[in-house]
């Protein structure tokens, strides 16, 4: 009797891997998703830091795409927008994680007002 136990447990052991291996794409795209996310979140939070540099350079008489770009970490600064109308609105590509993803870009905005 032990050796039929013995071949049903080791049948199941190999399905719970093909299984794992079955699953495993699904996994590591959610992780890529995540991760895309969370780029997409971090760019956000840059171009409003870059916007604000670049509004306080335009109260001391700079331009502020200078100002902007030096805001911004490397990676962020290729494909830099910046436009001046009530304040100053930056705009930075989102880096791909995902290949096929269309290019997509985020704004941030800061007015030149002191209250």
């Amino acid at each position: 009797m032990a050796p039929d136990r013995q071949k049903a447990g080791s049948d199941e052991r190999g399905s719970v891997s093909l299984e794992l291996v079955g699953a495993l794409p699904v996994v590591l795209l959610a992780i890529l998703v995540a991760a895309q996310l969370v780029v997409a979140g971090a760019a956000l939070w840059s171009a409003g830091v870059a916007a604000r540099a670049g509004a306080r350079a335009v109260l001391t008489g700079k331009q502020p795409r200078g100002a902007a770009e030096r805001a911004l970490p490397g990676v962020l600064q290729g494909g830099l927008k910046v436009t001046r109308d009530e304040g100053v609105r930056v705009g930075v590509r989102v880096p791909g994680l995902i290949p096929g993803l269309p290019e997509t870009h985020v704004y941030g905005s800061s007015s030149l007002g002191g209250g």
